[in-house]
């Protein structure tokens, strides 16, 4: 009876120390802030095919912004022959 309420105890011990262990770091204490929700950014499409795109990812040109810059050369080009 008394090696059973030893196993018992120090099964609930294990427990306790594992789940101390697990637990995250609490933000009171941390050198390092948590970052907040990144803001959603501003979509446009590219003008010669459409796709939309992240308006930081994508390249002005003359005739708008576009995704890739042979997009962008395509489009000029095209632009010069009709003009």
């Amino acid at each position: 009876m008394k090696f059973l309420l030893l196993i018992a105890l120090l099964a609930l011990v294990f427990f306790l120390l594992g789940k101390k262990q697990s637990r995250p770091p609490s933000s009171e204490g941390s050198a390092r802030p948590v970052p907040g929700p990144v803001p959603p950014q501003a979509m446009v499409s590219c003008a010669r095919c459409g796709v939309h795109l992240p308006s930081d990812d994508a390249l002005p040109g003359k005739g708008g912004m576009f995704c890739s810059a042979a997009h962008r050369a395509a489009f000029e080009a095209e632009q010069a022959r009709n003009a």
